[in-house]
């Protein structure tokens, strides 16, 4: 009987972590992306990032499912957001293509990451809703990575203009009716 009471609660406690697990292997998968983008491997990198997206959706579901949503995990989720849906994208779309422009496309890779740092944090200060303020941070920078396949067929000014725009959009005021 002991044993079992014993089992059920090291389950309980390992069902309660998975999300924050997921969202380590998040955060993880954003730094790697980083470090191959450094290594100029950028389809590794989108490939990283992508699957990162994947794990940040499922995070979320498992808190919800395992009734393990916590402010210790929404605080370290939107820092591993910031990894990977921030800093990793911005950094891609700058080396296929920004960096043609020198500083003005340096600013605007730094731009992307300032306006998700504010997005995540107006995210983590305001009650929860049916829908978020500003586009999510996740949707920005899987938007930007994917960019990565068209990089080829139009011109650089465009990336310039896109970066921008997403990073607008990211800190603008308009709602998005979350799925």
């Amino acid at each position: 009987m002991f044993l079992l009471h014993q089992l059920d609660q090291t389950a309980k406690r390992i069902k309660s972590q998975l999300a924050n697990a997921l969202t380590l292997v998040n955060l993880c998968l954003g730094a790697f992306a980083i470090i191959f983008v450094i290594q100029n491997e950028l389809r590794i990198a989108l490939l990283l990032i992508t699957i990162a997206a994947l794990c940040d959706r499922l995070d979320g579901a498992a808190a919800r499912k395992f009734n393990a949503v916590s402010s210790f995990g929404k605080q370290l989720d939107s820092l591993s957001d910031l990894v990977s849906f921030g800093v990793a994208p911005a950094f891609l779309i700058y080396q296929a293509s920004l960096y043609l422009y020198g500083v003005p496309g340096m600013i605007l890779t730094i731009f992307f990451i300032l306006c998700g740092a504010i997005r995540l944090a107006r995210f983590n200060v305001t009650t929860p809703s049916y829908h978020f303020v500003g586009l999510p941070i996740t949707a920005a920078g899987c938007i930007l990575t994917l960019q990565l396949l068209i990089v080829p067929y139009f011109p650089p000014y465009f990336f310039m203009f896109s970066i921008l725009i997403l990073s607008i959009l990211m800190i603008s005021t308009f709602k998005v009716r979350k799925v």
